[in-house]
């Protein structure tokens, strides 16, 4: 992966960043939604986004923020019988493979892999139930962008933490000693997941002398970084949506179709 900047690779050279040289690490983010204009009424609204089109077809929409690609919309879940949810999409430089291991590992495969030029695509669960996908081939362009701005992170919340950083662990080559893998890394109970030096994702399972919680229902979170969650917040509520859980600081928030994300004013770094 290329960290050039546009001056540095000229004026007329684009990269073309794909999963062989990014692997491992979260390279996306979509929702799943039974109406596409809807959705993007309410996210315009709540996150200030601007789309455009996707290679994938009329279902699908890219949203954007301040230019930079930050999601990815995708309204097929009526078509494909799925539920309304936000997915964080992990890098793979094999989508088969990944597939054979989550399946040996007691995990299941609700999706694909299926074609989607310039990729290959996966719906998958972890043997806890979350859900999660992954991604072969060509990241989104200005995708070096969407990374080094950080306008999104993903936590696992599950019922043992160091259970699942063994189980994706295994899936996603982390910590392999593999040039550019991912490294894994304990902190105050969580398991913190760096790509290159920049913390990419969390996963916690509550304190550390606590025995995993059975009520706990594992899922992968999306937080959005914004300036004002108050304002989101209360804009959410008046575009159909509704608040789970508020401070200062964050906020839980689910849209009008159901979809549960979350808005922060903290970084993951």
């Amino acid at each position: 992966m290329t960290h050039d900047t546009p001056a540095d690779a000229g004026p007329r050279r684009k990269e073309v960043v794909s999963t062989h040289s990014v692997f491992g690490a979260p390279c996306w983010v979509s929702l799943t939604s039974r109406d596409l204009q809807a959705t993007q009424d309410f996210y315009s609204a709540v996150l200030g986004w601007r789309w455009r089109g996707a290679k994938l077809g009329e279902h699908f929409r890219i949203a954007l923020a301040n230019g930079v690609p930050v999601a990815g919309i995708a309204a097929v879940a009526s078509m494909w019988q799925m539920a309304v949810a936000w997915t964080p999409y992990f890098a793979v430089p094999d989508a088969d493979v990944a597939v054979s291991r989550v399946r040996e590992r007691g995990g299941t495969a609700a999706v694909g892999p299926l074609s989607f030029p310039p990729g290959r695509a996966a719906l998958l669960a972890d043997r806890d139930g979350a859900t999660f996908g992954i991604w072969q081939g060509e990241l989104v362009t200005n995708w070096e962008a969407w990374r080094q701005a950080a306008p999104t992170f993903v936590r696992l919340h599950t019922r043992d933490a160091f259970d699942a950083a063994i189980f994706y662990g295994e899936i996603l080559d982390w910590a392999t000693g593999l040039p550019g893998c991912c490294e894994v890394e304990y902190e105050g109970g969580e398991v913190v997941l760096r790509s290159r030096g920049d913390i990419v994702a969390r996963i916690d399972s509550g304190a550390v002398e606590a025995a995993p919680d059975p009520s706990v229902r594992p899922h992968w979170q999306i937080h959005f970084s914004v300036a004002d969650v108050a304002g989101c917040a209360r804009t959410a509520e008046k575009h159909g949506g509704s608040v789970l859980r508020e401070d200062e600081t964050e906020a839980i928030l689910r849209d009008a179709d159901g979809a549960q994300f979350t808005v922060t004013s903290r970084g993951p770094r």
